[in-house]
């Protein structure tokens, strides 16, 4: 054994280059676990990243605070989280794997729904405030900062006075069930775009859309 393996094995595991630290991403898709909340429009970043991960054909594994999936985009390598600590907790799982995996935060992205954006229209921001969204609150505590990349799918506001968390844990209309079947690859291209050319270059070609 080398000196240097001998010393990587002593120290647990190599020390990465600044490099190497910014081709790791971490992916976050925003939701509630459990079979009642599947397909509500909260979970719509649920549902994103479960879509994300069958077209690189990979798996979730369950892992701490959430399933955790692995893939390669355009030589990066991205790890996609779905955080099992229910929406207004998200913080926890986010702040343990970006320090667990060493990842920066401006190598994350959260993907969330949005009331105040018309249904399945993307904005992407690299900073903001919470917007009264109990999950992007909780980061911002965790994290410390309101400045980390957010990707943001609108679910409309189609609903009465004082029916906005029945809204958003409603179960998508026929209408936009079918438009989502377009909406989702869309979505898909903006976190590849993400990953591949960078949060400025993907807000310009896919915000508004």
């Amino acid at each position: 054994m080398g000196i240097l393996s001998f010393f990587e094995k002593l120290v647990g595991k190599k020390q990465e280059t600044h490099e190497e630290i910014m081709k790791k991403f971490l992916i976050v898709g925003l939701g509630n676990i459990g079979e009642k909340y599947h397909n509500t429009r909260h979970n719509i970043g649920f549902k994103v990243v479960d879509a994300l991960v069958k077209e690189y054909e990979e798996s979730f594994t369950t892992e701490k605070l959430g399933d955790l999936a692995k893939l390669k985009i355009k030589g990066k390598t991205v790890f996609v989280l779905k955080p099992s600590t229910y929406m207004n907790l998200s913080g926890k799982a986010v702040l343990y794997w970006m320090k667990k995996e060493n990842i920066q935060v401006e190598n994350v992205l959260i993907i969330t729904d949005d009331l105040n954006i018309d249904f399945g229209t993307i904005r992407l921001k690299g900073k903001g405030s919470a917007g009264g969204h109990n999950g992007l609150k909780d980061i911002q505590e965790k994290l410390n900062t309101g400045t980390y990349p957010r990707f943001r799918f609108g679910v409309g506001a189609n609903y009465r006075k004082g029916g906005q968390v029945d809204f958003v844990l409603g179960e998508w209309s026929a209408e936009e069930e079918s438009a989502l079947i377009e909406r989702i690859p869309t979505s898909i291209k903006a976190v590849t775009s993400f990953v591949a050319g960078g949060l400025a270059n993907t807000m310009n070609a896919f915000n508004g859309k």
